[in-house]
Parts: C-alpha cells; structure tokens; sequence
C-alpha cells in the first residue's frame, strides 16, 4: 500500500497548493508527533493544509482530532508563523522538499518539510539558521542539522537532461539479467508508477530484463522516447492541476444475514492520474489531487476496521471448514480402524495353531521364572535356528504381557488347479498383530472383533452427530459473522465526542461535566473550555482535578449540580485511594484566573481564586459506571427533559407519588372551606398569640412531625361578607401518617354546609372529633365527595402537606395541648380582618429575626414561592465577557454541546434505534434512572477487571435487548476503564451470582 508522495506527486500538489499563497496562518496544531496542522485564512475563505513528516503535504476538509496539549514544536511554530502570510511554496529542485515561507524579508520564517527516508520538519529564519527541527541528525562529518546551524539549499538534487549517452552509460552499468525498471528508477527523478507507465506505453513490460528481452543498442532509442514523454508529463503537472485518482483492490467476503455482499474495495494507492498499469484495476476519480490524497489517507482508520472485519469473517469460515475437515477425517480413521482390525482376527484365526504355540513358548519360559533378558536372547537364539514360531515373534512387550507375532495369510499362494476360492478382496495383507499372552489364540481374535464392532458403532453415531455438529458449527459462525459485522458498522458509526479525553459525566440536570486527567488537562479545561458563565469546582486536596461545568443558559447552577461535580472532584484526587471524606468548592469562571501574585509562580494546572470560595457539603466516596446511548435523530425528541432541573412542586410531586406506593399508607386530609386573598408565611404549626406575645420571635408547637411548609390558597369565587367565625385563617395542610389499615380520612375544619361536602352513603362514615370538625372515613381506593371536590377547587400548589410516620395507637390522636390552642386562636383572632393580618404579619417579618427572614415574601403578582427548608445558596448568573484573543482555539459553541449531549440517554426504549453505547463513569445518584449502572467505591480490585465483570453482568440481565447487547459487546476494554479513578469495589445486585 502507497503512503508516501513521490516526486511527481509533490510536482502535481505543489501547483496545486499554489493557490494558498497570500493566506495568512491563523493557527497551528499538531495530531501526533510527525503530523501537524496550519490553519490559514483569507478574509471569509478557510484552509487547513497538513504536514506530515516523510509521507505528505496537502490541503484538508476532514476533522482531524487534535492533541490535547499543543506540543513544543507546534507552539515554536505558532510564535513565529502566527498572523504571517505565506507567501513561497516550492519544491526544491526535482528532490522530495519542500519549501514554504512565511512573512518577508528579514521577518520571513521557513518550514522545510522533507518527504524521504525518515523524514523532517524544520523551521529555519530568513537566512534559512535552524530555530526548530523535528528530528535533529547528522549526515557525515560535516553536515549537521541542529539548532543554530545553516540548512544547506543546495543538497536538494537539481534537474538534469537525461541524454542518451548518460541513459547507455546507465544500462551498461547494469547487471546483465536486472528488471529494466528496477536499473531505471534509482537513477530517474520521475517516481516508480511514471516509469513504469511510459514503460508499458511503448511496450516495455515487467518482465523485460536487460540483456535478455531488453537489447541495449536495438531498444534505446524507444527507450529515450519513452523518457521524453516522462518528462513531457511533469513539465506539464508544473503548470496545470491534475485530477486524483484512488486504486482499489477488491476483497471476497462471505456472505451473512447482515451483510449481502460478497466484495469489499479496499484502496491502495493514490495518483494524479491513471496510469497504464492501472487502467484495467478498480479505482475512484476526484477532480484535483488533493481531494483524492485527503480522502484516501482520511478513510484509511475505517478502512482498517473494514479489512479486520473481512479477516475475522475469514477466520470464522475457515475454522467451520476444519469442522467438516476433522468429521470427514474422522470418519476415514474409523473405517479404516474397522478394517484393520477385522484383518488382524482374521489373520490371527487363520493361524491359530501358530499363535496358541508362540503364546504356549513364552508362558512355559516365564513360568520357569527366566529373567526378561534372557528371554529375548532365547528367542533370537531360537529363530536362528529355523524355529517358524521363533521366527513369527517380532518384539517381546512383557512389560503388558503381549508379543507382537507378523502373520501372513496362509491360503494366500495361489492353488496350480484353481481350487482356491478366495476372491482379491478376501486375501489378507501380511502385518505385525500384537497378542495377549493371557489369551488364546481364539479370544485374541474376539477382542480384535470387538474392537471392530465398537469401532462400527462409533462411526454410525459419528454419522448421527455430524449432521448436528455441522449445523450447530455453521450457527455459531453465522452469529460470529454476525456479530463482527455489527461491531464493524459500530465502530464505523462510533464518534468520539471532544469531552472524552478528559474525565466527564452529565450531570442529572443535564450539565455537561468535564475535569482533568493530569495538569496540562487542567491548564487546558480552564484555559480553552471554560467560559465566565461556567462554574469552577475543585477540592483543597492534593491530586483534585479541576472541575469544570458548562453552563451554557448563564442561568444559576442548581445546587444538585453542583454537588455532583464537587463529588467528582474529590473521587479524583489522592482522597479515593485514602478513603477520606471531605468537601469541595465552588466559584464563578471569572473568578479563575492564571495571574500569580507579584513575586510568586503558578505551576502547569494551578490557578489563583479571587473573590469568595463556595463551600459544598462533603461528599462521599461513591460513583458509578453506566453505559449512555447515542440516539438517532429522529429518537431524541423522545428523551428531551428526562435530564432536567426539578421545581420544588415537582419533587414533591414525586415525593407524594412515591409515598402513595406503600400499602400501609393512611391519608388524613384537613379542607379548609375558608376563602383568603392574602399569602400566608411558610412556618410550622405555632400559636399565633405567642407569636405576636413574643415581638417577632415565634414559638414553635410541640413537633408534630419532621417537616411542615404551608401555603395559602387562593378562591376569588367566594364572598366577602363570610361570618367572623369563617375570617379566621388557618393554612389548609395534608398529613400522611404510616398506618397497616388501608383508610383514607378527610377532616373538615368547618361543619356548615356539611351536606354540600357529602355524598348522602358518606353521612353514617362521619366521625366528629372535639373541635366539631367532620372526619369522613372510607376504605382505601374510594374517594369522599368532599374530598374531590376540595382537591378540584382548589388551585395548584396551593396546598400545604405534612407529612410524617406515627404508631397505629397514634394515627388519629391529637397531641396534647393542641385542642385548646385551636380554639384560642379562633377566639383572638375571629374579629381580625385580612389588612389588619397583613400589617401584623410585615411588622413579625421585619422584627429582625433570622427565623423570619428565611420566611417567604408575597411576588408582585400575587402569587407566592415557596423556599425549599435549608436550601443551600445558589450561584448567580454572570454576564459573560467579550471572546478575547484566544477565540480562535476555543472549541465549537457551548450551544452546540449542550444539542449534542441531549443525543445521548440512559434509559433507552425499545422503539429507539440507538447507534452506539459511550461508557460513563459519574457520582452514582447522578445515574439512579440509567438502564445499566454499578457501584464503584474504594477497594482493592483492579479497574480493568472491574468494568469487564459489569459489561459481563449487564449482558445477562433479562431486560437488555439484541440491540443494547451488540452495543455494549463493541465498547472497547480500554475505553471501559480509563476514567475509573483507581482500585474499586464493585457493588451491583446479583453480583454474587454472576461470580458463582
């Protein structure tokens, strides 16, 4: 396969790359250690053109993915070339350089990019002194290619006339029998393919050698003429562009259920035109040279992936072909093991009296108790002596008791008469047949029999199974096929996302998370990913990574979030493999800064903080590894806000839903029949003239239950003139009470106008506490009328709930002392109309007290918000500031990344068509909903294990489809564990099973 330009190739893309001169360098990058990338611009028009070290120079449309860090070859580059323009690029002479200068006179700078033997790139002043090489060496005593030292311009070989008398002096050097293109091409500047191209235009093939099919006076002057048009072709690619050209190879695949066809064209080389020797090959056009060069080394990775797959699919095919190979020799050795044997008792019946003589011999000179020994030299001694039993004994095995006796058939000369009835196929081979001496003559050859027989019957089920074995072979290398072709298109699909070189987690209100692998990842993140709006998380513990949340809304970052990412800060940290609990911060972006104090110096990865630092709770050691899945297009409207910031009223929501689960739940409900305009303060349940007794500073009942937040309710419908008694306003709450009974209760807080709240059955299940108010009883799963109807009239998130566990004794009972604070309360306050309430209450408000500060405020609109109890500070919105300097290198929009993060969930359904699964390793509430999820903590086992024993328990579990199982079977085992912060425990349910 061709992965180098030639020297036609550089001539064809260096008039081709003409067309950049006059852009300037907008920035530099490098992919690895031998390929970099400059940027250039002009105006609105865009270029990138790649270097690589050896092999090639041209321009690219592809992404190529870049270094994490710029390497120090890449940022000498960018400090001299940055904003320059280029203005030369040549070849020098007919060599395989090139020269490209940027900025003129004494402000010029040079890249010398050397496309032969191991290559180069060299960075040179005006006056061509090196500033910057790429691979510093020497070449002999004198010429030395380092910094500080002069390149020599004149070491590139310069065009020369090829002459006929140089040509002959050429060819009479060569060795008689030599390939003429193999003599022709170290010495001609025109690269292998032209050659051999105008070679096979004037009927020179490969095969013509000099002095044989090749005669050097007859043949030089069609010879010469094939040279002129040579050089004909690269005078003329210095003047017009060439189209490319991309030559295939075809590859024979089998066929699978997933995949119909049989044929595969992998590319092999590249050109600027078609040559002859490649006219009749397969092959792809491209209307310049540079797009069939970029094409073909950009697809050159999935085309790897491709050429894998076609040899795995090979290897399945030949190991099914040695299954059939290993039944057919199978059946081949049992036949012939039956025939073998059945000669060997037939030989042994045919010479009984022979057999049961030599048997007979040795067993009266064992039984004379004559040394083993001794035996065989009697034996020899015997057979020398024309013994015709001695004779018959080939080898003594007393070591098992047998001899090996060689047995002819004795009816096998043929009958002078013709009286012999033996048929060919009867005569018996002469062969060596071992004899138990235990044995007679006759159950000798019954063993042999037997062993026949078994040997019969081994083959029938041999035959039975084959059929079965075959199918069972050919399945399984359907499935292998199957498979490598899934994990091919894959792999294919496969982005790799930019977060995925740093550590990275979406967080579970969908915040992209990112945070470093090392110091220069730190640098990086803050330098280049972090905006104003993005919050900045890190621990005062050596090792933390910064931590980093896109935050692209410019919204505040909820407190859930932020949590998270302190968590993750502290797993990555020496903290894991310590086992120690402690907290995070948090600060705005802004407030990161790389500005040392006067005097002092950051290292790589530090940063100062200005301003306040915002301290989390501590965070415990505890993550998670899921699997997120990429959606197609079309399936991720079908997730949106499953990943999204929860309202207060939603999580009590959820709250209420979770709790209506139990089956022990008994629901006790008061309904307020009262109207109010006003809103009423979140509080507990107190004594309202203690409260004003006390200035301010309430006091609270005795605890009824763990948490208590009220609202007020809102009915416009109802009248003003209400009766006194009805001007008391008490908060309208929902208490849940844990209870075995099934039982729902409603409590009515006035008894007028019971009649209008009742179903006539319900009037019998009323039961009247000591303040008169209406309990209605109802078995559960059965609603009172009442009930209903208060929950319909009453606006939403405007009823206050309790919530709280009592024993059964206590599921009804009022505490001690309440009844009668009730009624006080109705007493003092039934003449006291809504403006008076409202002016005492902002005088109890503006008392000063902490308490009431943390109270809720009425809105402008009338409506009112109510605080989550101890809610931790949020962080404010910043206005993001102008792009500076380095908006060039900033990665693609933050808007962008959020719509490409919302392509990817973790509870797949089984309507999504999913593309493929990107491992996630995150605090572990953040992936509570995901589909497949363990727990990772600090222990002893090792990361890699770990995350193959997950992928091994998620691929049994009954719930995973066909789909899911290929695309977690495709993730890569590096890619599983590379963001498990070190030695893990794995904690999952039915873990231990899977162990077992």
């Amino acid at each position: 396969m061709k992965t180098r330009f030639n020297t036609y190739d550089i001539v064809c893309v260096v008039a081709e790359l003409q067309k950049l001169v006059g852009m300037r360098v907008n920035n530099i990058y490098d992919i690895d250690s031998k390929t970099y990338l400059i940027r250039l611009q002009r105006s609105e028009e865009k270029q990138v053109l790649m270097l690589e070290s050896g092999n090639r120079i041209h321009t690219t449309n592809f992404e190529w993915p870049k270094n994490v860090a710029p390497s120090g070859f890449s940022m000498k580059m960018r400090k001299h070339l940055k904003n320059k323009r280029l203005e030369h690029l040549r070849q020098l002479g007919t060599d395989r350089i090139v020269d490209l200068q940027f900025g003129s006179g004494e402000a010029a700078y040079h890249i010398i990019l050397e496309l032969y033997d191991r290559g180069n790139i060299i960075l040179t002043d005006y006056e061509f002194t090196i500033s910057n090489i790429l691979r510093p060496h020497t070449e002999g005593d004198k010429v030395k290619f380092v910094v500080r030292e002069k390149y020599p311009q004149d070491r590139a070989r310069e065009t020369t006339a090829v002459t006929k008398e140089a040509m002959l002096e050429i060819l009479h050097k060569a060795k008689s029998g030599d390939p003429l293109k193999k003599v022709l091409v170290p010495n001609l500047e025109y690269g292998p393919p032209l050659i051999e191209h105008v070679l096979v235009k004037h009927g020179f093939t490969n095969a013509t050698k000099i002095g044989k099919t090749f005669n050097i006076m007859e043949d030089i002057d069609r010879l010469m003429e094939a040279l002129q048009e040579a050089e004909d072709i690269l005078q003329a690619a210095k003047k017009e562009h060439s189209k490319g050209y991309i030559i295939q190879k075809k590859e024979e695949r089998p066929v699978t259920d997933t995949n119909k066809e049989t044929e595969f064209y992998s590319n092999q080389e590249f050109h600027p035109m078609l040559f002859q020797q490649h006219a009749s090959l397969p092959h792809k056009e491209y209307e310049t040279f540079n797009e069939a060069v970029d094409e073909f080394f950009s697809s050159l990775e999935s085309q790897k992936i491709e050429l894998k797959a076609v040899q795995q699919e090979r290897d399945a095919m030949k190991k099914l072909e040695n299954v059939r190979k290993d039944h057919d020799q199978r059946l081949v050795a049992l036949e012939k093991t039956q025939n073998v044997d059945k000669q060997k008792a037939e030989l042994i019946t045919r010479n009984q009296e022979l057999v049961d003589s030599a048997i007979l011999a040795i067993q009266t000179i064992l039984a004379n108790q004559v040394p083993w020994d001794n035996i065989i030299e009697m034996v020899k001694e015997a057979a020398s002596k024309g013994d015709p039993v001695a004779q018959k004994i080939k080898e003594l095995k007393l070591e098992i008791n047998h001899i090996s006796l060689y047995l002819t058939d004795p009816y096998e000369e043929p009958d002078s008469g013709g009286e012999s009835d033996d048929s060919d196929s009867d005569k018996l081979p002469p062969m060596t047949v071992d004899i138990d001496l235990a044995l007679t003559a006759f159950a000798n050859a019954r063993k042999y029999y037997d062993k026949k027989r078994f040997a019969a019957k081994k083959q029938q089920k041999t035959l039975e199974s084959q059929s079965k074995a075959l199918k069972n072979a050919e399945k399984k290398t359907k499935q292998t096929l199957k498979e490598v072709q899934t994990i091919t298109n894959i792999n294919k699909a496969r982005k790799t996302y930019w977060f995925e070189k740093f550590f990275w987690f979406i967080s579970s209100e969908n915040y992209l998370v990112i945070a470093g692998r090392d110091q220069q990842q730190n640098e990086l993140i803050v330098k280049r990913y972090m905006k104003p709006n993005d919050v900045y998380v890190h621990a005062d513990i050596h090792g933390a990574s910064s931590v980093v949340i896109k935050n692209p809304s410019g919204q505040p970052v909820p407190p859930k979030t932020l949590n998270e990412a302190g968590t993750m800060a502290i797993c990555y940290s020496v903290a894991w493999d310590a086992k120690v609990v402690t907290n995070a911060y948090w600060v705005w972006g802004n407030q990161v800064t790389k500005t040392a104090p006067t005097g002092e110096y950051l290292s790589t990865g530090s940063f100062m903080i200005r301003g306040k630092k915002n301290f989390l709770p501590p965070s415990h050691l505890i993550l998670g590894l899921g699997f997120l899945f990429r959606l197609e297009d079309g399936c991720v409207e079908r997730h949106l806000g499953e990943r999204k910031v929860l309202t207060q009223n939603e999580e009590d929501a959820l709250g209420i839903e979770a709790s209506e689960q139990s089956k022990d739940e008994v629901e006790v409900e008061i309904l307020d029949e009262s109207d109010e305009e006003e809103t009423k303060e979140e509080t507990t349940v107190t004594d309202a003239a203690d409260k004003e007794n006390s200035a301010g500073k309430p006091e609270k009942e005795e605890n009824i239950q763990e948490d208590v937040t009220e609202e007020s309710k809102d009915h416009p419908e109802k009248s003003s003139d209400d009766d006194d008694e009805e001007d008391a306003k008490f908060p309208d709450t929902q208490i849940k009470i844990q209870h075995f009974a099934g039982t729902k209760i409603n409590i009515l807080t006035e008894p007028s106008n019971i009649g209008n709240k009742l179903k006539d059955e319900d009037i019998d299940n009323v039961i009247y506490l000591g303040d008169d108010k209406p309990i209605i009883v109802t078995s559960k799963g059965s609603k009172s009328r009442g009930n209903s109807e208060s929950k319909n009239k009453k606006p939403k998130d405007q009823d206050k709930k309790v919530e709280f566990k009592e024993s059964k004794q206590q599921q009804i009972q009022q505490k001690r002392g309440q009844k009668s604070k009730l009624k006080k309360i109705k007493e003092k306050y039934k003449d006291q109309d809504d403006e008076e309430r409202k002016l005492r209450m902002d005088i109890l408000q503006s008392s000063g007290s902490s308490k009431d500060n943390k109270k809720n405020k009425k809105n402008k609109d009338g409506s009112s918000d109510v605080k989550r109890k101890q809610e931790p500070r949020q962080p404010r919105p910043v206005v993001p500031k102008e792009p500076g300097e380095e908006g060039d290198d900033e990665e693609p929009t933050v808007q962008a990344d959020v719509d490409m993060i919302d392509s990817l969930t973790g509870i797949p359904v089984t309507e999504d068509e999913l593309l493929f699964a990107v491992p996630v390793v995150a605090p572990y509430n953040t992936l509570s909903n995901y589909k497949f999820k363990v727990k990772l903590t600090p222990g002893t086992g090792k990361r890699g294990k770990a995350a193959k024993t997950a992928v091994a328990m998620f691929l049994k579990e009954r719930t995973v489809t066909p789909r899911e199982r290929d695309l977690l079977k495709a993730v890569k085992d590096e890619q599983l564990a590379r963001n498990i912060p070190g030695k893990v425990k794995l904690s999952a349910p039915r873990l231990q099973n899977l162990r077992k």
